[in-house]
C-alpha cells in the first residue's frame, strides 16, 4: 500500500471532481482522465521512458535513468510534478511524494495537456491517441523478440537501434502532410517538364528545357533519410521492421516537440486559472501561490518554456479575449506562436535578450529596443522546435558505387563537424555502404565521406 502522507485517496478523487467540474465550466475538451500515483524511483523510471508503461529496452534508458537519479541524489535537479502521455485515455503519473497541494496542482496542469493534447492541430493529424499504448507495447515485444531470437540477438539489433537513434530526428517534418508515391512524384515532374515551355516569340519555336532524369534516385530530394535508408537499403527484413519502430515513435514525439512552449504555458494557464477557482483554504492557496511561481520563475540565460508560454497566452486573452486562445490552442505552433504573438512589450516586460560568445567571453548581441526585440523573436523562432535541428536530405544514389549523397540545407549555422563525422559513422552502418554529406563551412562547399570502414575523409 502507498503511504500518500498528508493526504488520503479519497480526498485526491474529490479534489479531482471538483477540478473536472470546474474544467468542464471552463469548456475545455479533453480525453478521459486516468491517474497513477508513484513512488519517486517509478517517476525515475517513467522519466527514462518517457512515461511509455511498455518500451523497448535499449542502453539509452537505462543511461538516462541512472543519471537523472545521480543527479537527484544529490539534490542538483528535481523531479517533475508530473508525467502525462497522449493517449486515450490519458494516462498521467502522480509522485506520491507530492503535498496535496502539489497533486492538486499537478491534476489541474494534467488537464490543460489533457485539452492541448485532443485539439491542437499537430497531434490531431500527427498521431493517433486510442493506439498509444498499444503502439509502444507491441513495438517494445517486436524488438524483444529479435533480441531472444538467436539468429540476431541482443548485440545486432542494438547495433541496428544505436544507428537509428543517431539520426531518428531526420525525418519528415510537415505533420499531415500526404507523402507522394513514387509514381505520382514522377507524374508531377513529367507534368512540370511538359507545362514549362514557353514561347520566345509568336513566330519562334518553344524553348525546350532540360529532360528531367527519371532514372535518378531519389527523383526529387528526400528529407526524410530513415525512410529512404528502409526502402532502398540493402536490409534484412527485421532490419527494416527495427527502423520503422524508431521512425513511427519519433513521429508520435514530434509533435510534442513543435509545441512545447505553448503545451506547457497551456497547461500552467489552466493550472493557475482553475486553481483560483476552487477557493483553496488558506493554507493551500498559499502554498499554491509559491508553487506557481516556482514554475514560472524566469531562468537566467535560458528560456522558461512555462513561464514564456503562460505569458504570451495571458496576454492574448487580455488583448482578444477567452476564446482568441482557444483557437491559438487548435492551430498553432511553437514557431508560429511566438512568431505572432511574442510582441515587443512582451520583450521587454519578461526582459529578453540576445546574447553569444565570443574569445571565451558572452556578449549582449541584441536588446529589446525597437530594432533589437524583432531579432530577438527570430531567434527563439530559429531555436525552437524542430528548427534546433540540422536539415539534412538525400540528394542523390551514386548506383556507381553505391554512396549515399546527403546535403545539409545550409541556413547560417554550421554543422558539428565532429557530431556530424560521428554520426555518419551510423549512417554507414545502415546503409551498408559509402555515404556523403554536402555542407557548408565558413562559407565554401565542403564534403565528409565515410567509407565502408568507417574511414573518414574531408574535401573541401
Amino acid at each position: 500500500m502507498i503511504d500518500m502522507g498528508d493526504y488520503t485517496l479519497k480526498e485526491l478523487e474529490t479534489w479531482n471532481e471538483k477540478i473536472e467540474g470546474i474544467v468542464n465550466e471552463m469548456g475545455l475538451n479533453y480525453y478521459n482522465q486516468e491517474f497513477e500515483i508513484i513512488s519517486y524511483n517509478g517517476m525515475l523510471e517513467a522519466e527514462a521512458y518517457t512515461g511509455m508503461p511498455s518500451r523497448y529496452p535499449h542502453w539509452s534508458y537505462g543511461k538516462a535513468y541512472e543519471k537523472q537519479k545521480t543527479l537527484y541524489g544529490y539534490d542538483l535537479v528535481g523531479l517533475p510534478y508530473e508525467m502525462v502521455i497522449n493517449s486515450n485515455p490519458c494516462i498521467a503519473y502522480l509522485m506520491k511524494e507530492n503535498t496535496l497541494l502539489l497533486q492538486i496542482l499537478t491534476m489541474a496542469h494534467v488537464y490543460g495537456h489533457n485539452d492541448f493534447f485532443k485539439n491542437n492541430r499537430l497531434f490531431r493529424e500527427g498521431t493517433d491517441a486510442s493506439e498509444t499504448v498499444n503502439m509502444f507495447k507491441n513495438d517494445a515485444d517486436t524488438i524483444r523478440n529479435y533480441i531472444d531470437n538467436p539468429a540476431i540477438g541482443n548485440e545486432k539489433v542494438e547495433k541496428i537501434l544505436d544507428a537509428a537513434h543517431a539520426i531518428r530526428y531526420q525525418t519528415h517534418r510537415v505533420i499531415g502532410e500526404k507523402r507522394l508515391s513514387y509514381e505520382e512524384i514522377r507524374n508531377k515532374i513529367i507534368q512540370d517538364y511538359n507545362s514549362s515551355y514557353k514561347p520566345r516569340s509568336i513566330i519562334e519555336p518553344y524553348e525546350k528545357p532540360v529532360e528531367p532524369d527519371l532514372s535518378k534516385i531519389p527523383l526529387e530530394p528526400e528529407d526524410d533519410i530513415i525512410y529512404f535508408i528502409e526502402n532502398y537499403g540493402n536490409l534484412q527484413e527485421w532490419e527494416r521492421n527495427v527502423i520503422e519502430i524508431v521512425r513511427r515513435e519519433t513521429a508520435y514525439f514530434i509533435p510534442q516537440i513543435e509545441t512545447k512552449i505553448m503545451n506547457e504555458g497551456w497547461a500552467s494557464f489552466w493550472h493557475y486559472t482553475i486553481l483560483n477557482e476552487l477557493k483553496l483554504p488558506d493554507g493551500l492557496h498559499l502554498e499554491f501561490l509559491k508553487r506557481h511561481n516556482d514554475v514560472l520563475s524566469p531562468i537566467l540565460g535560458s528560456l522558461n518554456p512555462y513561464y514564456l508560454g503562460f505569458k504570451i497566452l495571458k496576454d492574448i486573452e487580455d488583448r482578444y479575449g477567452r476564446d482568441k486562445i482557444f483557437e491559438v490552442r487548435e492551430i498553432e505552433r511553437d514557431e508560429s506562436f511566438i512568431r505572432k504573438y511574442l510582441t515587443r512589450e512582451l520583450c521587454e516586460e519578461l526582459n529578453l535578450f540576445e546574447f553569444s560568445k565570443r574569445r571565451g567571453e558572452y556578449i549582449i548581441d541584441n536588446v529589446a529596443d525597437e530594432e533589437g526585440w524583432k531579432n530577438i523573436r527570430n531567434s527563439i523562432c530559429s531555436g525552437c522546435g524542430m528548427n534546433s535541428i540540422p536539415v539534412i536530405r538525400v540528394v542523390e544514389l551514386s548506383k556507381k558505387d553505391n554512396n549515399l549523397i546527403l546535403e545539409h540545407l545550409y541556413d547560417g549555422r554550421e554543422l558539428n563537424m565532429q557530431y556530424a563525422e560521428e554520426t555518419l559513422k551510423y549512417v554507414v552502418n545502415l546503409w551498408k555502404g559509402k555515404v556523403t554529406l554536402k555542407t557548408t563551412i565558413e562559407g565554401k562547399e565542403y564534403r565528409i565521406v565515410c567509407d565502408e570502414n568507417k574511414k573518414i575523409c574531408e574535401v573541401k
